[in-house]
């Protein structure tokens, strides 16, 4: 079963249904729903994913809309290693970015679905968008 790490870019357009990016991510995630991939996040990508949900939703929609989603993800957490890769890493111009990168790397993750695939350019992993993993299955 294969390993992908989620960016905040999927996980966002997925619950606050972007338009031109809902189906791809909805599909996606169904594949996890099938059990026929692993998923994983980021603590920080929970953490950004409310703070966007709250533009649009009270408190408790956004809590209820995360309880649900984290029946198809686990939340890998940030520590003090992940943290100073992403401190110390020069190939990253994004911090978050170089936070996600790092998670995928400390928790074995096999390939990162982003829609921003240019901010991984120097990534060891493989990094695809949703409608290209989805191609590729």
């Amino acid at each position: 079963m294969k390993r992908l790490f989620i960016d905040t870019n999927i996980v966002i357009d997925l619950l606050s249904r972007r338009k031109d990016f809902y189906e791809e991510a909805a599909t996606l995630f169904s594949l996890a729903d099938k059990n026929n991939v692993h998923m994983s996040v980021s603590a920080l990508t929970i953490a950004n994913t409310h703070f966007i949900l709250l533009k649009k939703l009270n408190t408790e929609k956004a809590k209820e809309i995360l309880r649900n989603f984290r029946l198809l993800v686990d939340v890998l957490p940030l520590d003090e290693k992940i943290v100073d890769l992403a401190l110390n890493d020069k190939n990253f111009t994004d911090f978050e970015d170089a936070l996600q990168y790092y998670s995928a790397l400390q928790y074995g993750m096999e390939i990162i679905i982003t829609r921003n695939s240019k901010d991984f350019k120097k990534s060891e992993l493989p990094v695809m968008t949703a409608l290209q993993y989805l191609k590729s299955t």
